[in-house]
């Protein structure tokens, strides 16, 4: 019953130090670039688009598909980056507990 007990004591504290990263992802931020740092786009590290930049070359009427193209590549790359960060985080946060593959708390 003991070994009960104290799984239980390091579910909360492993819930209480989710929530605590949680908050820290909140608060980090990742930029993803696309067409040379013609277009940059900014993301939490939970995904949340912050904000986007343009250079002013693309600013062109005809140049709208190409802006277009451009943003979703930058919003791929800062995504990436973004589930890189998590992840680490998740790995210091977990320390060696045995979790099955692709879960996520």
């Amino acid at each position: 019953m003991a070994d009960f007990l104290g799984m239980m004591k390091q579910a909360a504290q492993l819930q209480s130090k989710m929530q605590a990263m949680q908050a820290e992802l909140d608060s980090i931020t990742v930029d993803g670039t696309a067409g040379g740092g013609m277009v940059t786009v900014t993301l939490t590290a939970k995904g949340d688009m912050k904000s986007v930049k343009f250079d002013d070359s693309l600013m062109k009427p005809d140049d709208k598909e190409i802006l277009e193209d451009l943003l979703v590549a930058a919003h791929a790359d800062a995504r990436r980056k973004a589930e890189d960060v998590m992840q680490d985080k998740m790995k210091a946060l977990t320390g060696g507990l045995p979790l099955p593959p692709g879960m996520k708390l």
